[in-house]
């Protein structure tokens, strides 16, 4: 039996090698895409948790729990009177940092309990209403208004927003009225956009940011804690 071998030219072994080149790189810039999807990811995620750690620090029953710490410090620091001065210290460092946060934490409770008065009281959030009224979409002046009233009530909103996703003017804006409680249909005047749009915005950007799917509420429900 005669078996027929076939030998490769130059060039097709040149191919050859070229296709395999070309794969080999295809699968490593996939892989290292995927990994990069995964540490933004998690990076998003951390930054999420940050935020609900810190407003949860910030309500009262972070608050509370505070109290109970310091209450318990100042029990052990009784306890030691003048000995091991250099424990005594540290638990009077620990005290003092509690103290210091809780203040804070008082301060901007009591801020944002006043904030659907400042808010809603606001000229901006008049023209607003009037705008929704008319019909009408806004301007970039009152977007601009709109934006200092919000972070001048929720500290840092929008670095906050931001430094989750890069978001386009839309998304952004979507979000700035979610915070001041505008209904969708509302928002989609407003913005001059379908409401379809509005809900499409509102839960591309749950899962832009969380990595999974979710509704529309789901969003309007993270920035309302922010």
């Amino acid at each position: 039996m005669i078996t027929t071998m076939t030998i490769l030219t130059d060039r097709e072994w040149f191919l050859l090698i070229i296709g395999i080149v070309t794969y080999a790189l295809l699968f490593a810039l996939t892989v290292q895409n995927s990994r990069r999807k995964v540490l933004d990811l998690q990076q998003r995620l951390n930054k999420v948790r940050a935020m609900q750690e810190e407003q949860q620090s910030s309500s009262q029953e972070g608050i509370e729990q505070n109290r109970k710490k310091i209450a318990e410090l100042e029990g052990l620091i009784r306890k030691l009177g003048d000995e091991n001065s250099m424990l005594r210290l540290e638990l009077e460092e620990k005290k003092t940092r509690l103290d210091y946060a809780n203040r804070m934490a008082e301060i901007e409770s009591e801020k944002r309990s006043q904030a659907e008065t400042t808010i809603f009281g606001s000229d901006i959030y008049l023209q607003i209403k009037r705008l929704m009224n008319e019909g009408r979409s806004m301007g970039e002046g009152e977007w601009n208004r709109l934006e200092r009233v919000v972070n001048s009530v929720y500290t840092g909103f929008t670095e906050r927003l931001y430094s989750l996703y890069r978001m386009s003017d839309q998304d952004y804006r979507v979000s700035l009225l979610i915070k001041v409680r505008i209904q969708p249909k509302d928002i989609a005047t407003l913005t001059a956009h379908s409401k379809e749009s509005v809900a499409s915005t509102r839960s591309r950007l749950y899962q832009k940011v969380f990595g999974q799917k979710g509704s529309s509420k789901d969003w309007d429900d993270f920035v309302l804690s922010l």
